[in-house]
């Protein structure tokens, strides 16, 4: 989505950037493992296709994506490349049988060293914020493996309701309505300080 193409989202402890080219190679590398994969139901892709899906992910309109970056590594050396710990995106659909917009949310901090330390926490509450803030939506949702403890109790704790368990998939839906009380919370979870973001120029 060319929508955050030219932005970047400043939090306390990690910064939301677009996801560019230069990402890529990093990207497929944490995706080269097993269980990130099983984590996060992607398909192993190579390199190259790894590129076409960073492109597609820029081009097209259902679809949102940020990389994380860990502010303090970053703001130390200026290198987002080091500073990589995971990504967020959201995947947009209309629910036809209730006629709402959807925004499927996702959060994967890759980086072993980075998780525990509330990064994936506030990149969530960002991208859920801008998307709220940015788009016509009715709720997010999100697909979560039933053995992934973390990602279940984080999603809960931003007050989503389990709707659906698929014993085949091994897979539980968790879905928040967007209401003005839950827009309210969300206020007083995360401020949401936008920026240009510079792609020869990565000074905060």
């Amino acid at each position: 989505m060319r929508l955050n193409e030219q932005i970047k989202i400043l939090g306390r402890k990690i910064i939301l950037v677009p996801y560019e080219a230069r990402h890529v190679k990093k990207y497929h590398e944490w995706m080269s493992n097993d269980t990130l994969r099983q984590l996060t139901a992607s398909e192993e892709l190579t390199l190259d296709e790894e590129y076409e899906m960073q492109m597609n992910w820029r081009k097209d309109d259902d679809k949102l994506t940020f990389i994380v970056l860990d502010a303090e590594i970053y703001n130390r050396g200026k290198d987002e490349i080091a500073a990589m710990v995971g990504d967020t995106n959201i995947f947009l659909h209309r629910d036809p049988d209730i006629d709402q917009q959807v925004a499927e949310a996702e959060i994967m901090i890759a980086e072993p060293d980075a998780r525990g330390k509330g990064f994936g926490r506030e990149a969530m509450l960002l991208m859920l914020k801008y998307a709220q803030s940015h788009l016509k939506l009715d709720k997010f949702q999100v697909k979560i493996d039933m053995d992934n403890a973390t990602s279940l109790h984080l999603f809960e704790s931003f007050r989503f309701v389990e709707t659906n368990r698929v014993e085949v998939f091994h897979e539980v839906t968790l879905e928040r309505l967007i209401t003005p009380d839950w827009i309210s919370w969300l206020d007083q979870q995360v401020e949401l300080r936008i920026k240009r973001y510079e792609r020869n120029d990565f000074q905060p």
